[in-house]
């Protein structure tokens, strides 16, 4: 089973996304935390690095299913989606698959959180164009 899901597009980096952000509010996500990888590493390290960003999203109401079922399930919150630039003209994006990352934690109830959110998650990354 594959950790993430992806899709490589033709289009700028910032409507990617803008894209992405309304894809993921129409399945009931919101961005919790926005990482500038790029800009950290320049600022940190000195380092260029090309455009690479990760978006924290949530989905309280399945957030608050897990941690109900599993108290330590927050250190696999939020569910992280990456955008970054390949080249000049192609972006990608990637979310982590829930069911890949949920197969460490041995306990059934996540099982069915598990499922909807990566069903979800597919649902984005699937509409993106």
């Amino acid at each position: 089973m594959n950790y993430y899901f992806n899709k490589t597009l033709n289009e700028d980096f910032d409507k990617v996304i803008e894209k992405v952000t309304e894809e993921l509010k129409k399945e009931g996500f919101g961005i919790l935390t926005e990482i500038n990888v790029n800009e950290t590493l320049k600022k940190k390290l000195d380092v260029d690095f090309r455009r690479y960003q990760i978006l924290g999203a949530c989905n309280p109401p399945f957030a608050n299913k897990a941690l109900e079922a599993e108290d330590k399930i927050g250190t696999m919150l939020p569910c992280n989606v990456i955008v970054q630039q390949k080249n000049e003209t192609t972006v990608e994006v990637a979310a982590i698959n829930p069911l890949a990352s949920m197969q460490a934690v041995e306990n059934k109830k996540l099982n069915d959180v598990a499922n909807e959110i990566t069903e979800r998650l597919k649902k984005v990354i699937s509409r993106l164009k």
